[in-house]
């Protein structure tokens, strides 16, 4: 399907891709991997035709449709199931001729229409938008009515519609929830064609994905199977050839030992010759090197509190309005790991803020130790950094009292290097930025850590230096994220965000995961509450001039063709109908019903049409 050969880019004044070579089969599931800033996004852009590179192919079928997400879709007055509907481009257009079509062409617009299933758009465009988070009442309000961060499912959800050959996806998961990531990962594994998915998210990788694209040092390599997989032929891969290259290096220093000792003799030299020709031909090998990654400061409590560390009793919260959330029964002791699930809107930031103290109750009690810190990390924080500010700036504001020299020092602990601590955080990376903000909640060792969503912008290895950092903290955690595998690795409890309230939920993320595929798969199975749109009714007869008497009998052809075309499709329905097979299974008979009903309102037109035209043609020729 995609076809990369010998691809050079240069660009920023650095080489992103060096004689890179891949192919990837048709309709596979590839996971596009590498550290932040080696050039992920960018391989994208050059797919996209955005970037020109140095030299090199990118080679795609003839007619192949490509479909991105590159930014939120804007703020319109169209609806928002329409907009979804739109991004279907070969429907939306048949529908749109209808309206100025000629007669005789409606019979095979409809039968086109037929074909690829145009009834059952917008059920299918709702059922999507329901699995991303949207409720029923959202498929009618218009796009500008919704937040960056919603108008950015809807294209991916636009994406996922339309059914490209070649879908890329650049980090799907960073504006969804846990619920909607989920979901995802299950609509990636029957996804009809060829996608390449940009992701951190190993749970993702290891479930939706059957080809990982290894992305460094220039060069492409492809590896079946999930993530886990790739790791394991990874370090494989580099085992072997750091054996090899010791292997080398031996051969080497015995062939030199021969050189060295027998050069200078006469009855030698020959062979001393030979061997240095064999030296010369041994293929250079430089050593592995493991990319390191500098590990999360997240200093625990040096002074444990009395439990519990808050409890909640009949507590009510919201912003002055309705409350967010009530009846909170709730205790939090220090050594809790608590991961907070619930899809977006159902309160899971709104008791983040109240038990950091950003918030207060409405009624009911919060006992709080007096003596609680809490580290509370969120998504927004990142979005609010001034850009114009830098990490020394930063740190200066933190630690007025502290030498020059302990500030730097204290932001290379945080994994910056010499030259970032004056880079403006405009310049630093998404990850760059999130490792400061961590590192930053962390410093006076709280006894409390709420984490909101940390890993949005961590590739997979400071993921991981994440993980070891909060299994060595001895601090309360409260999660909130959508990476499945860190929720399954730190949380030991997990607490549930549905209807208004927070309960604690009975089962472990597998069963979490089970439980919001079934309800999604319940709410594909309903009746879709959105009405279908009728099949366009013929044009209401207009009187017309009379026309030559050979304009009306090609007229009065084309029209009896149209009719001859939408008879044979309702006779082919028909006969479908007509196998009692048909009807052991109810979602496939439903959809015969369907496609017969606007087979028959095609086969009407086309008559009503056909009839018109013969009247009119025995008229003339009267």
């Amino acid at each position: 399907m995609l076809q990369i050969t010998d691809l050079v880019l240069d660009a920023w004044g650095r080489r992103f891709f060096d004689r890179a070579t891949v192919t990837l089969p048709k309709d596979a599931k590839v996971g596009l991997v590498g550290r932040n800033g080696v050039g992920k996004s960018t391989l994208f852009k050059v797919i996209l035709g955005q970037l020109t590179a140095g030299s090199g192919d990118i080679g795609v079928p003839k007619k192949a449709r490509i479909g991105s997400v590159d930014q939120e879709h804007p703020a319109t007055p169209v609806l928002l199931l329409d907009t979804v509907l739109e991004a279907d481009v070969e429907r939306h257009d048949l529908l749109q001729s209808l309206e100025t079509a000629p007669p005789e062409d409606m019979g095979e617009i409809y039968a086109r229409l037929i074909e690829i299933d145009a009834d059952r758009a917008p059920s299918r465009a709702a059922e999507i938008l329901a699995g991303l988070g949207f409720s029923q009442a959202d498929l009618a309000r218009p796009m500008a009515e919704f937040s960056g961060g919603w108008r950015m499912r809807v294209a991916l959800a636009a994406s996922l519609f339309a059914e490209p050959d070649l879908l890329l996806l650049d980090e799907p998961t960073n504006y969804l929830d846990l619920e909607g990531a989920l979901w995802l990962e299950a609509r990636l594994q029957k996804y009809p064609h060829t996608a390449i998915v940009i992701s951190h998210d190993r749970e993702l990788l290891n479930n939706s994905v059957d080809h990982i694209l290894h992305l460094k040092d220039g060069k492409l390599d492809l590896y079946p199977g999930g993530y886990d997989n790739f790791e394991f032929q990874l370090s494989e891969k580099l085992r072997l050839q750091e054996a090899t290259r010791v292997k080398i290096e031996q051969r080497r220093e015995h062939l030199q030992s021969f050189v060295d000792r027998f050069r200078a003799k006469a009855s030698k030299a020959t062979q001393a010759q030979s061997r240095l020709k064999m030296i010369a031909k041994l293929p250079p090998m430089s050593a592995v090197i493991e990319d390191r990654v500098t590990p999360f400061t997240l200093p625990s409590p040096e002074r444990p509190l009395a439990p519990p560390l808050l409890r909640l009793e009949g507590a009510t919260v919201g912003y002055g309005g309705p409350p967010i959330l009530k009846r909170l029964n709730l205790r939090l002791d220090i050594d809790d790991r608590i991961g907070l699930l619930g899809v977006n809107g159902a309160g899971k930031s709104t008791f983040a803020k109240l038990v950091a103290g950003a918030l207060t109750t409405q009624s009911g009690t919060l006992h709080r130790s007096p003596r609680l810190k809490v580290g509370w990390f969120h998504q927004h924080q990142i979005e609010a950094m001034d850009p114009t500010d830098t990490p020394l700036e930063i740190i200066r504001r933190i630690m007025p009292q502290e030498s020059e020299a302990k500030r730097r020092s204290r932001l290379a602990q945080f994994g910056l290097s010499y030259e970032k601590v004056d880079t403006t955080v405009a310049n630093l990376s998404g990850g760059e930025r999130a490792r400061l903000l961590l590192n930053m909640v962390a410093m006076e060792a709280p006894h409390l850590l709420i984490l909101d969503e940390p890993t949005n912008h961590l590739d997979i290895d400071s993921r991981r230096a994440l993980l070891d950092a909060l299994n060595d903290y001895e601090g309360a955690v409260i999660l909130i994220t959508h990476d499945r595998s860190l929720m399954e690795l730190v949380a030991d409890r997990l607490w549930l965000a549905a209807d208004g309230g927070i309960e604690p939920f009975d089962g472990d993320m597998e069963d979490y995961a089970a439980f919001v595929l079934d309800r999604a798969r319940q709410v594909a199975r309903s009746p879709s509450q959105v009405k279908a749109p009728e099949p366009a009714a013929p044009p209401p007869p207009v009187s017309k001039p009379k026309l030559p008497t050979g304009t009306a009998r090609r007229r009065t052809e084309a029209a009896e063709t149209a009719l001859a075309k939408a008879t044979e499709v309702v006779a082919l329905i028909d006969s479908a109908l007509a196998d009692p097979a048909a009807f052991a299974d109810p979602a496939k008979a439903a959809d015969l019903g369907r496609r017969r009903q606007a087979a028959q309102a095609a086969l009407d037109a086309a008559e009503a049409e056909w009839i018109a035209a013969l009247e009119a043609y025995e008229a003339l020729k009267g």
